[in-house]
């Protein structure tokens, strides 16, 4: 299982190193006030390189950012009209207030509760808990100081991506101190941070990108990011985001009562905030090409499916036994060859794209950005191939232990800490750290999940029959008479927490899941056998014809019409039990 801490403090700084409301970016600066700040700047990078040397800092001087060539980089504010359907400023401005006072709503009422009864009541004691709670964390606020996530790059280290990502900056006109940390995660970002007193920014580069993608590709993806802070620099954009990222956090959940209040704040704000998106895709596009950023965007998805749809399930099931897979990335980069993968992950981060129920997403589909890129061949050439990374090994096993929740046990070395001697040898507290395995090297079926029973005994319940083939024709009955929803909400009864919007789409995986898991044990006993050593829904026929049972039962859902379904048991030669 991935570590939940590390999944937590990458959310959290992300959140954290997001734009702040009122705060300006340190590479604008107001007129008259460009040969302060170009006195300034190099004396703070010269501090923060010797405070903290673990870092990479990329400084373009602010003088010589005038030289940069104006066609790479569109310099209209985004607060500045669009389009017909710009939202006015007091509009925004509006939308802002509206949406600041419901995210806050639950605990204003939350508030006045308590001091109606403190003051009626005389229940004065109550108050001290919330009172308790409000003042740690506003210290925390003012004083407290999160970590960075990632692992810190010095431009000696890795010279070929320090001089990728000046170049970027430099096109794009990013002026000032510039961190880049690598995360173990499919992600790249942009935030702002203030290091040992110095402002500037921290660019989250995700391993799998740095190893997919090529040089051109990466550019576009750095220059998105960087074109960010030229972008989002006015204060209404900023409280823009910020209060439609604060109101998104309230709809998470099962319990969301601010949702009717919410939605419609959130799709009135929703193509403000995209608009941000596409302009970025459009400087990209504009630095690195438009070939190069289309494939970056279409890969990227890519990988954040396979990621979430294969990744997390070997670290999950390697964890469970007490084991780690050391080859973790180079076990990726091999699923992702897989054109069964790529085309099953490319249909999941399609599906996603589409589920959006409350307006929360700020991207547009991948879809429309790649059909609103300009047309253009870009105004620097990278490499086709991926950069090299001196230290990938280190940065590698970093990443590995980051995923494995092992950082807290081993050193950089591979021994143990200090913590760890310390802890218990012997009876139950003992403690045996995970061991390491080589996911390339199990046999082939090894990634498969074995027959899910509790899968089969939930189906024949809600089916009420008992023998899983007798539940698979009772599925099959329900999807050609249309009850198959009902059958689905039996099956998963927390699908009543899904949003309405969503709703359709998660019965419909629900059903077609259900289905597979008595399909695929009759299959594989009729002697059909794996297709991809990666997939455990699409085999191979003794006949060697390839079928994605997924993709059937997805299509059959859909339709309405289970045949095809029963036309593939008929050919296979597996005998169908008579629906009760």
């Amino acid at each position: 299982m991935i570590s939940l801490s590390l999944v937590s403090e990458v959310i959290t700084c992300l959140a954290a190193l997001g734009s702040s409301p009122g705060e300006a970016a340190p590479g604008f600066c107001r007129p008259g006030r460009a040969e302060v700040v170009g006195a300034v700047w190099p004396a703070a990078v010269r501090y923060l390189e010797r405070v903290d040397p673990d870092v990479l800092c990329v400084w373009q001087n602010p003088a010589a950012s005038r030289q940069r060539d104006r066609s790479v980089m569109d310099n209209t504010p985004i607060s500045s009209p669009r389009g017909e359907d710009r939202v006015s400023a007091a509009g925004e401005w509006l939308l802002v207030a509206a949406m600041l006072v419901v995210a806050w709503l639950p605990m204003v009422c939350a508030g006045v509760l308590l001091l109606a009864a403190a003051v009626f009541g005389g229940l004065w004691p109550m108050l001290g808990l919330p009172m308790m709670w409000i003042l740690v964390n506003v210290h925390r606020a003012v004083n407290g100081r999160d970590p960075l996530p990632g692992r810190a790059i010095q431009p000696g280290d890795e010279p070929e991506l320090a001089e990728l990502v000046r170049d970027v900056a430099a096109r794009i006109g990013f002026d000032g101190p510039l961190l880049v940390r690598i995360v173990p995660l499919p992600t790249a970002a942009l935030g702002r941070v203030r290091v040992s007193g110095v402002r500037g920014h921290v660019l989250l580069l995700g391993l799998p990108l740095l190893r997919a993608l090529t040089a051109a590709q990466l550019a576009a993806v750095v220059g998105h990011e960087l074109a960010h802070a030229q972008h989002i620099r006015d204060r209404r954009t900023s409280w823009l985001l910020s209060a439609r990222g604060m109101l998104a956090q309230r709809l998470e959940g099962r319990f969301r009562p601010l949702a009717p209040l919410a939605a419609p704040l959130l799709r009135a704000s929703q193509p403000s905030a995209r608009r941000t998106e596409s302009v970025a895709d459009a400087d990209a596009a504009r630095l690195a090409g438009t070939t190069a950023t289309g494939e970056a965007l279409e890969l990227t998805g890519l990988l954040v499916a396979s990621f979430d749809g294969l990744a997390e399930g070997w670290l999950s099931d390697l964890a469970a036994n007490q084991t780690y897979p050391e080859d973790f990335y180079d076990a990726f980069d091999a699923a992702l060859r897989d054109p069964l993968v790529r085309h099953r992950c490319a249909r999941t981060a399609a599906d996603d794209d589409a589920i959006d129920p409350y307006a929360t997403a700020d991207h547009p589909p991948s879809a429309e950005r790649m059909s609103a890129l300009p047309h253009t061949e870009g105004a620097t050439a990278h490499g086709t191939d991926p950069l090299t990374l001196r230290g990938a090994a280190v940065i590698e096993q970093w990443c590995v232990e980051q995923l494995a929740g092992l950082d807290g046990c081993r050193d950089s070395s591979g021994g143990e800490t200090a913590d760890e001697t310390r802890r218990p040898r012997r009876g139950r507290d003992r403690y045996d750290p995970p061991q390491p395995v080589r996911l390339l090297d199990l046999d082939t079926d090894r990634l498969h999940p074995p027959t899910d029973v509790e899968a089969l005994l939930l189906l024949q319940s809600a089916t009420r029959q008992d023998t899983p083939q007798r539940a698979l024709s009772a599925a099959l009955d329900a999807i050609a008479d249309g009850s198959w929803p009902r059958l689905a909400r039996r099956i998963e009864p927390g699908l009543r927490w899904v949003p309405a919007a969503a709703r359709a789409t998660a019965l419909r995986e629900v059903m077609a899941g259900a289905v597979a898991e008595p399909l695929l044990g009759m299959l594989r006993e009729a002697g059909w056998t794996y297709a991809s050593r990666w997939m455990s829904t699409v085999l191979t026929a003794p006949d060697g014809t390839v079928v994605d049972l997924y993709d059937l039962l997805v299509a059959a859902v859909d339709r309405g019409d289970p045949v095809p379904v029963r036309d593939l048991l008929q050919t296979a030669g597996v005998q169908e039990t008579e629906s009760v």
